[in-house]
């Protein structure tokens, strides 16, 4: 029997500098690989500046607005959907840089160490603090653009004030739902069948098949699944099949017939309506519209 371990788990590598490692930048909207679950091996932090969206987290449906601020642990298996008009702050980094600070302070990253436990993914927009903060990620941003002398070290020290704040006044004992949570092992099921089914998106799939890739029951495994990913497996192929036929589409030179099979679906109409029902517009027109 195969066991699956976390360090099986192909993640996202996320090139960052050495001596600075991490990203600072505004996202408008969000891209398309976005709106698929990944996960990678950085922590991250989003500020939402304006508009609004969701995400989902391993499972679990965050809706967010203007002024809210998000934690994502590298193991968050996460995807984001904008609503309306969504400007996005994202800063990502390689914790390792923190090290020389755990010496001094064990707890710094104890917002993501316990997450789900004594922290939430989505910070309490409500909390007193909360406008503190922002005005750190904002002042971090500021310093990380202009990048005048010693701001490596400025920027250093906002992000350790951020963590700070976060583990002094946002701790929840016991945050609700974490008797519930899924575990760090299913979640890493759950990634390899997502590899497999990515890997393998034309293969005519059945329920049976993915649950025996991770030796469990149909029933069991759909729940699972369900439950980190927010939707049942068979309509996650969907989604990927779709997402493939789409960039196919941009290739004027193959026939939608082709791509409908080379994407897994048996059927020309079978194709179709589904990629009506869940694109908003027909194969033709996408294609119209791409080109």
């Amino acid at each position: 029997m195969t066991t699956i371990r976390g360090g099986d788990i192909p993640r996202e590598k996320v090139r960052l500098a050495k001596h600075y490692p991490l990203f600072i930048g505004d996202t408008i909207g969000v891209e398309s690989y976005y709106q698929k679950l990944h996960w990678h091996d950085v922590l991250e932090i989003n500020l939402i500046k304006s508009g609004t969206g969701y995400y989902i987290i391993n499972g679990r449906q965050f809706e967010f607005q203007q002024g809210d601020i998000l934690l994502i642990n590298s193991n968050d298996l996460h995807c984001a959907y904008e609503t309306k008009d969504l400007v996005m702050l994202v800063i990502s980094f390689d914790p390792s840089w923190l090290i020389s600070s755990l010496r001094l302070d064990p707890e710094i990253l104890s917002p993501y160490r316990e997450m789900g436990v004594n922290f939430t993914n989505l910070l309490d927009r409500q909390h007193p603090r909360i406008h503190k903060l922002r005005s750190l990620l904002l002042e971090l941003q500021e310093e990380h653009t202009n990048g005048l002398r010693s701001h490596t070290t400025i920027v250093y020290s906002l992000l350790l004030r951020f963590l700070a704040t976060i583990n002094r006044e946002f701790r929840i004992e016991a945050a609700a739902g974490a008797a519930n949570q899924i575990s760090e092992r299913q979640l890493d099921k759950m990634r390899y069948v997502i590899i497999e089914m990515e890997r393998n998106f034309a293969h005519n799939w059945t329920l049976a098949e993915l649950a025996a890739l991770v030796y469990l029951s149909p029933s069991r495994f759909s729940d699972i699944f369900k439950r980190a990913v927010g939707m049942p497996p068979l309509l996650y192929l969907i989604h990927i099949r779709l997402e493939s036929a789409i960039g196919m589409l941009e290739n004027n030179q193959m026939k939608i017939t082709d791509i409908a099979l080379e994407c897994g679906f048996r059927t020309l109409s079978n194709f179709n309506r589904l990629f009506k029902k869940h694109i908003g517009a027909s194969p033709k027109e996408s294609r119209r519209l791409q080109g």
